[in-house]
């Protein structure tokens, strides 16, 4: 998968990736923040399909998800919750549809 373009839409995510890149953090939310990131990928991909309000919403929850991933983390039941919002997420992006039907051909 490539990355989103260097656009105006994709410079947030890029300057996101990099500052979190900098920051220690667990293999566990390591894990998380990069499925994060797979799921931007793919929204932007499929921008063209979704309003602009969808994608600013999908965009702005992506955004605080990687930016509190640790924290949430940390909280009793937080990787429950962590995987509860990529499911939804993955709702919209239909991401492991997606790479599910790549390991089948």
């Amino acid at each position: 998968m490539s990355m989103p373009p260097a656009n105006q839409q994709g410079l947030p995510f890029l300057r996101l990736k990099k500052q979190v890149g900098r920051t220690p953090s667990s293999v566990r939310t390591s894990f998380y923040r990069e499925e994060l990131f797979r799921h931007w990928q793919c929204l932007e991909q499929q921008r063209e399909y979704y309003s602009e309000k969808a994608i600013t919403d999908v965009e702005g929850a992506l955004t605080r998800l990687i930016t509190d991933v640790d924290q949430l983390c940390a909280r009793k039941g937080g990787d429950q919750l962590v995987g509860r919002l990529l499911r939804k997420i993955d709702g919209v992006t239909r991401l492991s549809a997606w790479s599910d039907s790549k390991k089948h051909h």
